[in-house]
């Protein structure tokens, strides 16, 4: 077999192209050895090199990209174990094998929560080696969001967003028309005034909460007041309240909107559902000093279901969108090319504290 040999100087300009090539994303939440093992197979594809091709030393990596050695070692490492790349004792590492092509992801979440890592894990788990995905977290903001998509360094084939925002709402379709509407995936709602023809996995706020609380309209019919915990300046979409108040008007129950727990005198007779998790805490505390009795005295509602609830005082009662379908339904647009708009199932999951 003939052996390759590169001289030194075509080895150092070969290394300085691909070293220019990787980018690595301070602002993304996918670890930095992943990023720079994608980065390594990008440029392998885009032909900066070849099989055959030597690759840049830990130490150089390390030092150009201002990044820790331990980080190289396990991009390296990630490459190896995917049979991209080889090591030789003495002689440092080359490319070995072509790898095949792989989608690559942009995921923006609003926000960090239990049930954004459900969805999260739910696509990744369908997705599988098919794609690499890539996460971001833009905190509600809508100038952040802006930033990060036009402070791409890489192509992704796919964008997917959780459209959810505390302020500049009225901004959100100039925004996300940023992105291409053949690569785009909205997650949790549609967004007004963005055109084009793009896969929507949603929910149904205002029906979902109207046939949750309708679903156990019994046991809400021990108490004489329910109060829907809804804090200004959130993200949360307001067709939810929409639904609530629909659902007792319709039913003759006393009804209220209430911004914050803390300033909450609460009183026996009286049913809470509450959308943040922080709220539900919040409550909790203030229901262990007043000595009401859960699911007698004091009703209480937690919005999304979350593995913990179920322990929680006996158990409680929760209104959920299906995370885990969520998740699945954007891997499925994704993989099979689908435009489909698809709404989530909403369920309720009745325990003692209702």
């Amino acid at each position: 077999m003939e052996t390759l040999f590169l001289a030194p100087n075509t080895r150092a300009s070969l290394h300085s192209d691909l070293i220019k090539f990787i980018k690595i994303n301070a602002f993304s939440t996918t670890p930095k050895y992943v990023q720079l093992a994608d980065a390594v197979i990008d440029a392998i594809r885009s032909g900066i090199v070849e099989v055959g091709d030597s690759l840049p030393s830990i130490n150089d990596l390390s030092y150009f990209l201002q990044i820790a050695r331990e980080t190289v070692e396990k991009g390296y490492r990630k490459l190896r174990k995917e049979g991209v790349i080889a090591s030789t004792p003495g002689k440092g590492y080359n490319v070995c094998m072509r790898p095949f092509i792989r989608r690559r992801i942009a995921v923006f979440l609003n926000k960090l929560s239990v049930h954004k890592k459900i969805v999260y894990d739910a696509l990744a788990k369908e997705i599988g080696d098919q794609a690499s995905i890539d996460l971001f977290v833009y905190n509600s903001d809508i100038s952040h969001l802006k930033s990060l998509i036009m402070g791409l360094s890489q192509d992704y084939d796919h964008f997917v967003v959780f459209p959810y925002f505390k302020e500049g709402r009225d901004k959100a379709a100039e925004v996300i028309s940023l992105i291409p509407t053949e690569k785009l995936v909205l997650l949790g709602r549609d967004v007004e005034g963005l055109s084009g023809n793009f896969p929507i996995i949603c929910e149904s706020y205002e029906n979902d909460i109207y046939d949750a609380l309708e679903s156990i309209r019994e046991p809400l019919s021990k108490y004489d007041t329910i109060k829907l915990v809804f804090p200004d300046h959130s993200d949360y979409p307001k067709a939810i309240i929409k639904g609530f108040y629909r659902f007792c008007h319709e039913y003759a129950f006393e009804h209220l909107l209430v911004d914050e727990v803390a300033e909450e005198e609460i009183a026996k007779g009286t049913c809470y559902i509450l959308l943040a998790d922080n709220d539900l805490v919040g409550l909790l505390e203030k229901v262990q000093v007043s000595g009401l009795a859960v699911g007698s005295e004091i009703g209480i509602i937690s919005y999304n279901e979350t593995p913990l609830k179920q322990f929680i005082l006996d158990g409680i009662t929760t209104i959920s969108t299906d995370f885990n379908l969520m998740g699945e339904y954007a891997a499925a647009s994704i993989l099979n090319n689908s435009q489909a708009r698809l709404e989530v199932p909403f369920y309720t999951v009745l325990r003692p504290s209702v």
